[in-house]
């Protein structure tokens, strides 16, 4: 039910004006099919979350289906794909899986996926373009 509340970017220019037009806070993007039932869960994850971390990040979804133009920039190949953006440069986090651009897992903690949120938006103020999340998912590895 959470992909109902949360805004949809409709198109590939909707997609480049959430992430370059943002000045100050995190750009969250959950890449996926609203039916796909990892995305369902995160949607709710997301939606619950959205108003406590609105001052410090924004949070889109996107179906890859509707808006196939980033899916091979940004190899959107797994069902659900989350990825964070501020002031337009891509912000990876090292999660432990291998795969630092993205997170491509469900978060079933609505304080651990507000703390992950937290640790990259921190890093970017910092000029960082990589930071180390404060929880590992070595165990969530992606086949």
């Amino acid at each position: 039910m959470g992909s109902v509340f949360l805004p949809h970017l409709q198109s590939g220019w909707h997609v480049d004006q959430a992430i370059v037009t943002e000045e100050e806070r995190l750009v969250v993007i959950r890449f996926g099919t609203d039916s796909d039932k990892s995305c369902m869960l995160m949607d709710e994850i997301l939606y619950s979350i959205a108003p406590k971390v609105v001052n410090f990040a924004a949070i889109y979804i996107c179906d890859i289906n509707e808006v196939p133009d980033f899916n091979e920039m940004y190899e959107l190949y797994e069902p659900m794909t989350v990825m964070f953006f501020y002031k337009n440069k891509h912000m990876m986090c090292d999660f432990g899986t291998g795969n630092n651009n993205k997170m491509n897992f469900v978060v079933d903690d609505k304080q651990e996926m507000i703390d992950i949120l937290e640790t990259i938006f921190r890093g970017a103020r910092k000029n960082k373009g990589l930071v180390v999340s404060p929880y590992d998912y070595n165990y969530k590895r992606v086949q």
